[in-house]
């Protein structure tokens, strides 16, 4: 059975969006699933646009994930017998990559995932990524303790998804300058999707698994072959360690302005952890994912799933140890960051003196919960 999942913030981009992909698609089944308070899960399923079943369920607990495994799971696995392709609506701030994993663990061959959709309003899109507030906070979820911001679930959907529809609110006046910056900030944020507008013959991107896993990895890069205009992504490497308390000083000037900052750092005081560096609008956070691969008992090898990070980086003597970082912007001066970086590696006195370096990240071992920040 093919499904197709779309993930929103918006309950309007979403329902628009389905509505449209069900309608180039007769016979599509769609279902809706809202999580409300009191871990209250609505499901309405639509049949050739009418309301086919209604129902209401509580959860014991009610969180993102246990609407997925508990209410939307069970429900493609009885759709399945209708022989209908299905498009699944998942609930606001839903990451579209727990619901996939969930689906194909839980119904295996049974289905084939066509397309992972982040349906969205373009012209609210940087406003989502400057949000300081949690989702909860700005109302997109009845989850207290989810402590994401917008921007983090949009960034999250942009690396996972391979389609982008942009379906505009109806009752609300569209600025058309804002919307075209930004439909050129989705495109610079997800180089690997296809963005197209939500009404009309819709041409979806093909899900595949191994590659939307791959871009979601902690510490990935993957930049876009051309910038759109006027935002552009600048990567920089470095190859010798981080000096810690030279790039805890520089961090904060690396990070400013940057809509998305990604990558992976060889600090000094940490010399055999592989740092992730994420940055989301006005967030900002390190964690350790283990040792690098050079570290590791076993030989190097070039992991399929990982993409071409892990063969483009592989260094004579350091081998993957490494400063790898891309930053997305609005008008980003690559020439200052580099120049920054620059002065953040280690001299060779440094290098030579073999001296214990200050750690002010803290980050000697695997990060179980990471810290964020504001820059």
């Amino acid at each position: 059975m093919h499904v197709t999942v779309v993930s929103s913030l918006e309950v309007f981009s979403r329902q628009q969006s389905c509505a449209e992909l069900a309608a180039q698609s007769p016979g599509a089944v769609v279902v809706f699933h809202d999580l409300l308070e009191n871990s209250l899960v609505v499901r309405r399923i639509f049949h050739n646009g009418r309301l086919v079943e209604r129902n209401e369920t509580r959860l014991e607990h009610g969180c993102l994930s246990c609407t997925v495994r508990l209410d939307v799971v069970p429900t493609v696995e009885r759709l399945i017998e209708s022989g209908h392709r299905i498009i699944v609506g998942l609930p606001p701030a839903v990451a579209s990559s727990a619901a996939v994993q969930a689906l194909r663990r839980g119904l295996g061959s049974a289905i084939t995932i066509d397309a992972a959709v982040l349906a969205c309003a373009p012209d609210a899109v940087e406003d989502h990524i400057w949000d300081h507030h949690s989702l909860f906070e700005s109302g997109f979820t009845p989850i207290p303790e989810d402590e994401r911001t917008p921007g983090e679930f949009l960034i999250g959907e942009l690396s996972f998804c391979d389609s982008i529809l942009l379906a505009d609110p109806a009752l609300v006046p569209v600025d058309a300058a804002a919307r075209a910056r930004g439909v050129q900030l989705l495109r610079e944020l997800a180089p690997h999707a296809v963005v197209a507008e939500a009404e009309g013959n819709i041409t979806l991107g093909r899900h595949h698994p191994g590659e939307a896993t791959a871009r979601t990895l902690l510490g990935s890069v993957r930049i876009p072959a051309a910038s759109s205009s006027p935002f552009s992504t600048v990567l920089q490497r470095i190859e010798r360690p981080l000096h810690p308390g030279r790039f805890h000083e520089a961090l904060a000037s690396i990070a400013a302005g940057c809509c998305w900052l990604r990558g992976r750092l060889w600090v000094a005081s940490a010399p055999n952890c592989r740092v992730a560096l994420q940055g989301i609008g006005p967030r900002l956070w390190l964690e350790n994912t283990g040792p690098w691969q050079a570290d590791r008992t076993t030989l190097p090898t070039v992991d399929p799933v990982a993409g071409p990070d892990a063969a483009l980086d592989w260094h004579p003597q350091y081998g993957d140890r490494g400063t790898v970082l891309a930053i997305t912007g609005d008008d980003v001066d690559a020439a200052e960051i580099a120049g920054l970086l620059r002065a953040c590696q280690l001299t060779d006195s440094e290098m030579a003196s073999g001296e214990t370096m200050p750690n002010p990240f803290h980050l000697n071992q695997p990060t179980e919960t990471p810290s964020r920040s504001t820059p």
